[in-house]
């Protein structure tokens, strides 16, 4: 893969000035709204806030502040994001102190829900919808090429194939059970090829490629 022209890279080296940086953080930001919502929704705002401040902090960072500040050596833009989100939400909690106590009312805390010791933690969840945000890209783009027999043996890609038999998939198309398992077998390999693209993206030193891999398997299982 070619690591030169990654989206993450252009913003970096930009700094989001240029007009190729800011549609590649456009896009970033777009791969990363149902992670940094399901973040905001976790620290314990209902629905409705936690996407007015989901907007409200994807319209900060595409009008471009914070990103200038950016240590290239950082590397991951999930990393960033993250940091970025919570410094927000922290920036946003002091603001609302401020107003409260300039009207005279005792400051609230935003976090209003009681977290039972159970519930998966913001950053975990955080980590959850990233994986499965670049697993549902990834067999879009799987889907796009149009691979043969892709609606039949998508269960062997996406681990929901627990109740099937390669020998009925072999039934239904026709074929014999060994064709089956080489189809797989390429379909998997294809798949497999397309995720390390998608998180090639978000990332300015290919030798993180598979440390990234490993921590979207390790949040999906």
């Amino acid at each position: 893969m070619v690591f030169a022209t990654t989206q993450w890279t252009q913003v970096l080296q930009a700094r989001g000035d240029s007009p190729e940086a800011k549609a590649a953080l456009s896009e970033l930001c777009d791969f990363y709204y149902a992670p940094v919502f399901a973040f905001i929704r976790h620290n314990s705002f209902n629905e409705e806030a936690a996407r007015e401040l989901t907007q409200e902090f994807f319209s900060r960072l595409l009008s471009g502040k914070g990103i200038r500040a950016v240590d290239p050596e950082r590397g991951r833009f999930r990393s960033f994001l993250l940091g970025a989100v919570k410094h927000f939400l922290s920036d946003m909690r002091d603001h609302d102190r401020r107003v409260k106590r300039g009207e005279g009312r005792t400051p609230l805390p935003l976090e209003t829900r009681i977290v039972d010791a159970h519930t998966i933690s913001p950053d975990r969840e955080f980590d959850r919808k990233w994986a499965f945000t670049v697993l549902d890209r990834s067999l879009a783009r799987l889907a796009e090429e149009k691979p043969e027999h892709l609606d039949i043996l998508k269960p062997w890609l996406t681990g929901d194939s627990k109740d099937l038999s390669q020998a009925d998939a072999a039934k239904q198309l026709g074929m014999s059970e060994g064709a089956v398992k080489v189809a797989v077998y390429r379909l998997r390999k294809r798949f497999r090829e397309l995720v390390k693209a998608e998180i090639a993206q978000t990332l300015n030193d290919p030798a993180q490629v598979g440390d990234e891999l490993a921590a979207l398997i390790d949040a999906i299982r």
